[in-house]
């Protein structure tokens, strides 16, 4: 069988390479892709492994590589992305490969030095400017025609308390600098209190923000200006400026010498910007060097974690490798890697389970990875994807079926699957646009589904289409139809044709006040129907498996009595579904066919379990066919003898069997204590058979395992019917919302009949768009994957599926780029 339907056959061998040739015989597995390593020294330390230097090495240009990486992504240089790895380095290339490296970074180390340094010059003489500018402004507020001096000397000293000397008046110090604008109010405070209210200090904020050399963030700064007298306070100020990290810079007193001063700083910011845009451009050049090397050197780090050992000059591996492609991709191998020696597979046997590899493509990828995402497949059992390809979307269609809601949604899946390679190549790291793009073939085939069932449904945005007409036919006025809120469809008047419509639903129910208890018993039988069919199928399938292992045991202790219980029980229901749509016409003149007489199915099944007598009418028959009664006793008693069967069978003969086995190697034991005199065969020299591996089980655990297998089987089949009843529930509350979206929002702009209401409308219908896409296509879609994922997890994987295993993860160099890369964008 192929792998789609079961995964690929695994075998463990032991690879012997030449060891001059072990880094390019790895390499080339790690390009290949089709081995699983095991490590044969799990419990040796790192550094003590042989290739711990190379190892080493490798680390060593990993990390000057990400340094660069992390550099070019900081100048937004577009890298080119081919969609293809490069091939790893030769050992001989390694040594010019870490000397390009070393060169590449320290030319960019240097360039980022002077590049800081430069930003640093350019952010004090920016500071410096705004200093300028300012005090500039502080001082020519000053009034009276006195010096600067003078007029900050009279603000801060009163009248009364100037001493006036042979000098003249008192004459004030000043210091001048740039502040974070967060420090402000704190930093006025301390100079208030440590100078004792003696000094005078004017800010002004800085509009634009500054970026720090840094950190290359952006700050925002305030310009300020103390005044003090005296070289006490000075030091002070200083001091309380150098604890709060401000900036001084110097400030002439004249102002012919401010302006002199801010002309040189300009000129000075002028070349500092010229020569920023050279340095730029000089950047880019190591930065475009770098991006053209490649990131892929994990030949050494396989070779010295995984399992090398070394005998006579040849390496040894233990791999795991696919069975069915063993010989012919040795051949391969060995002309790719170059080596002279061919390689040599050993396979092996062990009681180990190989890993389990299922083959995909991009349309399969995503339905396999909703499958492992329950657990991953156990060696060789059967792999429930192709299954669910088709029974996934079906699924979810029947609880979306909407034509124009699924139109949407395939719509979107569509631009995705045509635009696939452009919007791969972007690689985001939106997380929810990821998973959209990675199932993109999952919504494809959901919203072609949705179509097909809102088809069946006859449901387009809450409304129907008219397609064949009508086969009912409405004898009332149009006065009547309009007001009377009351009236219902009777299939059993004249107004109703005796041939049904050709698919779908009428769309003359739409009109219908009883619509929705017409829709709720088809959508309800219709759910049941589909329900015990899934589940079925899920039986049938454990039949696969237990014929593939050869399980002869399970076929009839498990197999057949659960096939049996479901059959008998539900499927029979079902069926009573069918035959009393059958059965009862209401165009018939038999009152016994008529619907009156039609039995609920449900308390039918009911006092079938419970061995109840049915009633009905006088005028009906009990039953719907002849012997009823009798069947449904046989089918109830057939399916509880099951239960015992599932519990007991299988421990019983399990166990009989071990006894059985252990009197037949009893038996051959000849002889006794005298056994070696009298020549007969001693124990001792018996060797157990190589290969046989022999599982002694433990009656009361054999019990108890079986006895929970039973109980969750024999429930879970009652809850899993009841289970599949969300598909009628999630379909009339999507069909259910989308009506009352309809009503209370679209019909409101359909209510004017001049010109306006092609302007309202307009903007209604928006509203109504966007309530449509998010509400009714996001929300009620997410809800409808989800309960489907249910169904398909528990309902159906558990009737056949153990999702025991543990997946094939092949040394690949791909896949430990795109970890690695997933890793870096987290």
């Amino acid at each position: 069988m192929g792998s789609l339907f079961r995964s690929e056959e695994m075998t463990l061998c032991q690879l012997f390479l030449q060891s001059e040739a072990a880094y390019a015989c790895v390499s080339e597995l790690g390009e290949l892709g089709l081995v699983q390593f095991r490590d044969l020294n799990p419990d040796v330390n790192a550094f003590q492994r042989k290739f711990v230097n190379e190892v080493r090495r490798c680390d060593e240009m990993e990390r000057k590589l990400r340094y660069l990486e992390k550099e070019i992504k900081k100048d937004e240089i577009p890298m080119l992305d081919t969609g293809e790895n490069p091939e790893a380095p030769q050992p001989r290339e390694m040594i010019d490969l870490e000397a390009t490296f070393e060169k590449l970074e320290n030319e960019l180390r240097e360039v980022n030095q002077n590049a800081e340094a430069l930003k640093r010059n350019f952010l004090e003489l920016t500071e410096l400017k705004h200093i300028l500018r300012k005090t500039q402004v502080f001082f020519d507020e000053q009034e009276g025609g006195l010096n600067s001096t003078e007029s900050m000397t009279r603000a801060l000293i009163s009248d009364d308390s100037v001493r006036q000397t042979n000098a003249g008046p008192v004459q004030l110090g000043f210091v001048a600098g740039v502040i974070l604008r967060e420090r402000i109010p704190a930093f006025e405070r301390m100079l208030w209190r440590a100078c004792r209210g003696n000094v005078f200090l004017r800010q002004a904020e800085i509009e634009k923000p500054l970026e720090d050399p840094s950190t290359g963030d952006q700050v925002y700064k305030s310009v300020f200006i103390i005044f003090f007298q005296g070289d006490q306070l000075k030091t002070r100020v200083k001091k309380i400026c150098e604890g709060f990290r401000a900036t001084l810079y110097p400030c002439p007193e004249a102002p012919a010498d401010r302006r002199e001063m801010a002309m040189g700083v300009m000129t000075r910011i002028e070349d500092l910007n010229t020569v920023r845009v050279e340095l730029s451009e000089n950047r880019k050049n190591p930065l475009k060097n770098a991006e053209s090397y490649a990131r892929k050197y994990a030949e050494n780090h396989m070779l010295n974690n995984h399992n090398l050992f070394f005998t006579q000059g040849i390496a040894g591996l233990l791999v795991y490798y696919h069975a069915k492609t063993l010989y012919s991709d040795i051949f391969v191998f060995q002309e790719r890697s170059g080596s002279s020696v061919p390689p040599i597979l050993n396979r092996m046997d062990t009681f180990e389970d190989p890993p389990t590899y299922n083959r995909t493509n991009k349309f399969t990828n995503g339905f396999q990875a909703l499958v492992d995402a329950y657990g991953v497949a156990s060696y060789r059992e059967m792999n429930p994807t192709p299954y669910t390809i088709i029974t996934f979307p079906f699924l979810f269609a029947v609880m979306f079926g909407d034509l124009g809601h699924g139109a949407i949604m395939t719509s979107f899946a569509a631009w995705m699957v045509l635009q696939e390679k452009p919007l791969a190549a972007k690689k985001t790291d939106n997380e929810i646009w990821n998973i959209f793009f990675g199932g993109r073939y999952i919504i494809l085939l959901m919203g072609f589904f949705s179509m097909y069932t809102g088809l069946i449904y006859n449901d387009v945005f809450s409304k129907s289409l008219n397609l064949f007409t009508s086969h009912w036919s409405v004898n009332y006025n149009k006065s009547t139809i309009m007001e009377n809120k009351f009236l219902q469809l009777n299939p059993s008047t004249e107004d109703y044709d005796s041939t049904p419509y050709p698919i779908g639903i009428d769309p003359i129910w739409q009109l219908a006040e009883n619509k929705i208890v017409f829709l709720n018993g088809y959508k309800m039988k219709l759910s049941i129907t589909l329900g015990v069919l899934h589940m079925l199928f899920g039986v049938l399938l454990s039949l696969k498996n237990h014929k593939y292992f050869k399980n002869q045991l399970s076929i009839y202790c498990e197999f057949i009595p659960q096939l049996i219980f479901l059959v008998f029980l539900f499927l029979y229901m079902v069926l009573l579904m069918f035959l009393k749509w059958i059965i009862f016409d209401p165009k018939t003149d038999d009152v016994k066919s008529s619907p009156h007489c039609a039995p609920s199915i449900l308390i039918t099944f009911i006092n079938m379990v419970l061995f109840k007598p049915s009633t009905a009418p006088s005028v009906c028959d009990v039953n719907m066919f002849g012997g009823q009664g009798f069947l449904q006793k046989l089918l109830v008693i057939c399916a509880l003898i099951c239960v015992p069967w599932m519990l007991l069978a299988k421990p019983i003969l399990v166990l009989r069997g071990e006894k059985k086995e252990h009197q037949l190697l009893s038996s051959n034991h000849v002889g006794g204590e005298n056994g070696g005199i009298d020549g007969g065969i001693t124990p001792a020299t018996q060797t157990p058979v190589e290969g046989k591996h022999e599982e002694k089980h433990d009656p009361t655990e054999l019990y108890i395992h079986q006895g929970i297998h039973t109980i969750e089987y024999v429930l879970g089949s009652v809850s899993h019917t009841a289970s599949y009843l969300r598909l009628w529930a999630l379909s009339l509350a999507h069909a259910q919302l989308s009506e009352v979206l309809w009503k209370m929002v679209l019909s409101k702009g359909l209510q004017f009949e001049s010109w306006v209401g092609g302007f309202v409308l307009w903007i209604i219908f928006a509203f109504w768009s966007v309530l449509t896409v998010g509400i009714l296509v996001l929300m009620e879609g997410l809800s409808a994957f989800l309960h489907t994922l249910r169904l398909h997890w528990v309902e159906f994987q558990s009737k056949f599926y153990a999702g025991l295993g543990y997946g094939f993860q092949p040394f690949s160099f791909e896949i430990i780029l795109d970890q690695a890369a997933s890793a870096s964008e987290e």
